[in-house]
């Protein structure tokens, strides 16, 4: 499985970006597909998780601003970020996480939100 993650970018504080990953591959294994960040100093946390049925997992502090979706038939998976604040600022990854238990990250995306 490969993951290619785009959209990142600079923005305001209250702005928006939405992130977009999209992968190639042995796709038919991928039980869930997700974001995490890891902001510098700090460890890689999860942000969001959604599974092939739909269901949604996400991080306290994104929820009601963070949305994240999924097209199985383009095997793309995007994260809606708005309202973004300073402390989102980070590199976000993209994961997919196969039913065999294997997990698989793309390059990482750089998001940061000013002041």
């Amino acid at each position: 499985v490969q993951l290619q993650a785009s959209g990142g970018g600079l923005v305001q504080a209250g702005g928006s970006l939405k992130l977009s990953c999209a992968a190639f591959g042995n796709i038919f294994n991928i039980a869930r597909m997700g974001w995490y960040r890891q902001a510098p100093g700090k460890q890689r946390e999860l942000v969001a998780t959604i599974t092939r049925g739909g269901s949604t997992v996400y991080e306290d502090s994104v929820k009601g601003r963070f949305t994240i979706s999924r097209d199985n038939a383009k095997n793309t998976v995007y994260l809606q970020m708005n309202s973004l604040k300073p402390e989102d600022t980070a590199v976000y990854y993209c994961n997919a996480l196969t039913t065999m238990v294997h997990d698989y990250w793309g390059q990482g995306t750089q998001v940061t939100v000013s002041s």
